[in-house]
C-alpha cells in the first residue's frame, strides 16, 4: 500500500495516481503539523481581540453581516456543516473521494486555513482505515468551491451522513465507530475550511485526466497499427514537417508513432493502387493527436497547481498574523481544465472512429470489405462501427463547454459561479466512451493487419497487436463481439498503452 507524506510542499499528480487505484496511507510531516499549528493560531489570537471574521464569528455568504455571540461559535460551525449538506444524486466513486479527501489534506496542510491538528489528523485517521465520506455528485456550482460534495465530507468527520467501509454503507456515527474512531467537533473556522474549495472537481478533473491519459496512447498504438494495416505513408511522420510548424505536441506525437511503425514490413514497401497521399484520419493524426496532447498537458498543469492549491476562505498568513478575505474558492480554473480534458477526448474518439471507416471501405483500406470474409452472409465489423460512432455523437453532445455557464446563488452575493463540478463530472462517461471507440479501432487494425500481411506487425507495434489477440481471435466468420470490445477496453482504461506507447503527459511528475 502507498504510503504519501504530505509536508505542506508541492504534490505532483503522480503522487496523487495510486489514490485512484485502491486504499493508501497518508502522513502528516512535522513541518505541515507545524504550519497547522501556526494558522490555528492566528484564528485563537483574532477571537481573544474580539476581530470580526468571515465564517469564524460571522455568518455565511449573503448573511456574513450577522455577528455570532462567542457562546454559539462552536454551535455555528455545526450548523452551517449540517445546512450545507444538500448534495443530491448518485454517490461519487470510492476512489474518487478517497481522492477529494488527499488533496483537501494537501491544501489544509499548507497552513493557511486554521484548523486544529486534531481535526487534521481525523482526516488522516479516515484516510489510512479507507473510511469514505458518502458524496452525493450534485449539488455544487464550484463557488464558493464544492459547499455541498465538502460538507458531506465534512458531516462525516462529524458523525453526520454516510460512510462506505470495504464497499458497505454505513450512517456516519456508526462507521466511524466500527473504525474505532470517535467523531469530532468542529472548533471556530473549521467548517468554512473544510467546505470551501474546490478539491471535489479538482479530484474529479484529476481521474479524467489520467483516464484522457490512458484513452490518448491508446489512440496512438491504435492509430499506428492502423497505418499499417492500411499501407498508410509514414512520411506524413517526417520530423521535418512537424518542426517548421512547431507546435510542442504535433512534434512529440510524430516522434511516437514514427518509433511505433519504424521497420513495418507494410510501409516500405509500393504496389500498384497504393495511394499518393491519405486520408486526413491517417496522416494529420500528428496534427490531431498532437493538438489534444497540448491540450491535456495545460490541463494538467492547471490540475496540479490546484491540487496544491489553499482554495478556501477566509485565509491565515502567520507570518504576518493577519486573516484576509478573498475569492480563491473559485473553480474556474477548473472548468476551464475540464472543458478542455473534454475536447481533446472527443476529438481522440471522433479521429478513431474516422479510421474505423476507412477500415471498413475496400476501396479506401484495399482490405475486405468490413475486414471479413465471405461478407454478406458475414457482416464482419460493420456494426461495431456503428456503435463506435453512436459513442462519438454522444461525447460531441457531452463536449459543450461548461466552464461559459453561470447561475446567481446566496441572494446574488455570489452571483458569477463557475460550474466547475458539472464540468468535471462528465469527464468520466465521456473517458469509457472514447476509451469503447479505440478499443475497436484496435479490433478492426488487428483484422485488418492479419488481412494484409498475416499480422506481422512493426517491431513497436508488435504489443499493441499481441495484447489485442490475447483478448479476441481473428474474425473468420461472425459472432458476438461486446465482450471482445469490453475486454480491451478494459486495457485502455487501465493504461496499458501508456507503457507500450511512452506517451506519459508532461505536468503529471
Amino acid at each position: 500500500m502507498s504510503t504519501i507524506t504530505i509536508t505542506g510542499e508541492h504534490v505532483s499528480l503522480e503522487t496523487l495516481r495510486p489514490v485512484f487505484r485502491g486504499p493508501v496511507q497518508v502522513a502528516l510531516a512535522p513541518q505541515a503539523v507545524e504550519n497547522l499549528r501556526r494558522a490555528n493560531q492566528v484564528i485563537l489570537d483574532a477571537i481573544s481581540r474580539a476581530d470580526v471574521v468571515y465564517g469564524v464569528n460571522t455568518g455565511f455568504g449573503k448573511l456574513a453581516d450577522r455577528r455570532i455571540s462567542p457562546s454559539d461559535l462552536v454551535e455555528l460551525q455545526r450548523r452551517s456543516v449540517l445546512s450545507h449538506m444538500v448534495g443530491v444524486g448518485d454517490p461519487l466513486p470510492d476512489d474518487t473521494v478517497r481522492a477529494i479527501m488527499v488533496i483537501k489534506l494537501i491544501g489544509l496542510a499548507r497552513g493557511h486555513s486554521g484548523i486544529r491538528v486534531e481535526t487534521a489528523e481525523m482526516l488522516v485517521n479516515m484516510i489510512n482505515a479507507d473510511v469514505l465520506p458518502v458524496i452525493p455528485t450534485q449539488g455544487s456550482v464550484g463557488a464558493s468551491g464544492d459547499l455541498a460534495p465538502l460538507a458531506h465530507l465534512a458531516g462525516a468527520l462529524m458523525g453526520e451522513g454516510s460512510v462506505r467501509i470495504g464497499g458497505v454503507t454505513y450512517n456516519a456515527a456508526e462507521g466511524l465507530a466500527k473504525a474505532g474512531m470517535a467523531p469530532v467537533e468542529l472548533g471556530p473556522k473549521e467548517a468554512v475550511a473544510l467546505l470551501n474549495g474546490v478539491q471535489a472537481s479538482t479530484a474529479i478533473a484529476l481521474r479524467g485526466l489520467f483516464g484522457a491519459e490512458a484513452v490518448f496512447n491508446a489512440g496512438l498504438a491504435a492509430g499506428a497499427l492502423t497505418l499499417e494495416a492500411t499501407a498508410g505513408r509514414q512520411v506524413a511522420l517526417d520530423d521535418r514537417i512537424q518542426q517548421i510548424r512547431g507546435h510542442a505536441g504535433q512534434i512529440r506525437v510524430a516522434g511516437l508513432l514514427r518509433r511505433l511503425v519504424a521497420d513495418s514490413a507494410v510501409l516500405d514497401v509500393e504496389f500498384e493502387g497504393r495511394r499518393l497521399q491519405d486520408p486526413y484520419c491517417l496522416r494529420c493524426q500528428p496534427q490531431v493527436m498532437g493538438a489534444a496532447l497540448d491540450l491535456l498537458t495545460f490541463a494538467a498543469h492547471t490540475i496540479q497547481q490546484e491540487v496544491n492549491a489553499v482554495s478556501d476562505n477566509p485565509l491565515m498568513f502567520p507570518d504576518d498574523d493577519v486573516v484576509l478575505s478573498g475569492g480563491n474558492f473559485h473553480g474556474q480554473p477548473i472548468a476551464y481544465a475540464a472543458d478542455i480534458i473534454a475536447m481533446a477526448v472527443c476529438e481522440i474518439g471522433s479521429i478513431s472512429e474516422r479510421r474505423q471507416a476507412m477500415l471498413m471501405d475496400a476501396s479506401m483500406s484495399g482490405l475486405a470489405p468490413f475486414l471479413v470474409g465471405n461478407a454478406g452472409l458475414n457482416s464482419g465489423f460493420i456494426m461495431a462501427q456503428v456503435t463506435s460512432a453512436a459513442l462519438v455523437a454522444e461525447n460531441r453532445a457531452k463536449a459543450t463547454p461548461n466552464s461559459v455557464d453561470s447561475i446567481p446563488t446566496s441572494a446574488g452575493q455570489e452571483d458569477h459561479v463557475s460550474m466547475a463540478t458539472h464540468a468535471s463530472v462528465r469527464l468520466g462517461p465521456m473517458v469509457r466512451n472514447a476509451a469503447y471507440v479505440v478499443a475497436i479501432e484496435l479490433l478492426c487494425a488487428a483484422q485488418g493487419l492479419d488481412l494484409r500481411n498475416g499480422g506481422t506487425a512493426a517491431p513497436a507495434n508488435r504489443p499493441t497487436y499481441d495484447l489485442v489477440r490475447s483478448k479476441a481471435e481473428f474474425l473468420e466468420d461472425d459472432r458476438i463481439m461486446a465482450g471482445e470490445m469490453e475486454a480491451v477496453a478494459a486495457e485502455v482504461l487501465d493504461g496499458v498503452f501508456t507503457g507500450i506507447v511512452g506517451g506519459a503527459l508532461e505536468g503529471i511528475a
